[in-house]
């Protein structure tokens, strides 16, 4: 079957609102009218990921894509807080300060990547009552276990120390070696990505990844994942799931665990991790599907 042509865009979705959530700056897009659709991206990307996926969206509800504390557009924190900084629990409580603030309402719909899908499977096991959907793509659904990961990074887990875990905590690193690395990008896109992580020291430090919760640690974390994975598994929410070809996180294991979930659908797009960025219009095009499957376009 020939696959829809891609359209990309350099631009981002929308310019950025800025609200103060603590006393810092947070970054944010918030467009459109109705029930809220809240797209949350994951490491180290932020909204800017999402400026080919949601155009698909329009007319659909208001389109809310947020920048994490520290990343994107939004504040750094200041290093005096200490190695807790960016840590799962500081990011939520920025992240979800915003949302409140933001006055999302019910009838969401949760459209959740990386990272970004452990905050969004947290807030919907809370506020189960306004949820309307949940997408979600390579995504972390079940607590992991090292054997969840590919070879080579089984391979370093193995023999992580900390003082490797605060040097991978390098955002431009980490995204020259992996987002960046996802398709040739323009030097616009690069520029885009690379501008919260250029400044040596602190302006590359948030990162959330080693709060996830490997072979039951951080305890904190895995209880949370565990959670909303068992109450995902029995619940009736809509969801759609967007599996990758061939995919990085949710494949194997993880996909076994998330394909049972009920009330689902199942597409599959091209790419490996960032499918956002190798296949927007798929991507794109499967969400608009499952949301006009929920909602009454809004007109206007």
């Amino acid at each position: 079957m020939t696959q829809p042509e891609t359209r990309r865009s350099d631009e981002p979705f929308a310019a950025k609102k800025f609200l103060d959530i603590g006393g810092h700056k947070m970054a944010y897009i918030d467009e459109g009218e109705g029930p809220a659709i809240v797209f949350q991206h994951g490491n180290p990307t932020s909204s800017y990921l999402w400026r080919n996926v949601m155009p698909h969206l329009k007319g659909h509800g208001r389109l809310i894509a947020a920048d994490f504390i520290g990343m994107g557009d939004s504040d750094k924190l200041d290093p005096a807080l200490g190695p807790s900084r960016y840590s799962f629990t500081e990011q939520k409580k920025y992240l979800f300060a915003l949302w409140d603030a933001l006055d999302l309402g019910n009838d969401v719909i949760l459209v959740l990547h990386d990272t970004g899908s452990m905050f969004g499977f947290d807030w919907a096991n809370q506020h189960r009552d306004r949820v309307q959907g949940i997408a979600y793509m390579e995504s972390i659904v079940a607590p992991l276990i090292v054997s969840d990961f590919p070879d080579y990074v089984q391979e370093q887990l193995t023999y992580i120390t900390p003082q490797i875990m605060e040097a991978s905590l390098q955002g431009l690193d980490f995204l020259e070696g992996f987002l960046l690395k996802a398709r040739e990008f323009s030097d616009a896109e690069r520029a885009y990505y690379r501008a919260p992580f250029l400044t040596p020291g602190e302006d590359r430090r948030p990162m959330i990844s080693f709060d996830l919760p490997i072979e039951g640690m951080p305890q904190h974390t895995a209880k949370i994942v565990d959670d909303y994975s068992r109450w995902l598994a029995v619940s009736k929410v809509p969801k759609l799931l967007i599996k990758a070809n061939p995919g990085y996180l949710l494949i194997n294991r993880l996909y076994d665990i998330a394909k049972a979930w009920p009330n689902q659908t199942e597409v599959t797009v091209d790419g490996g991790h960032y499918v956002q960025e190798t296949a927007p219009e798929q991507v794109g095009s499967a969400i608009s599907r499952f949301v006009r499957g929920l909602r009454v376009p809004i007109l206007g």
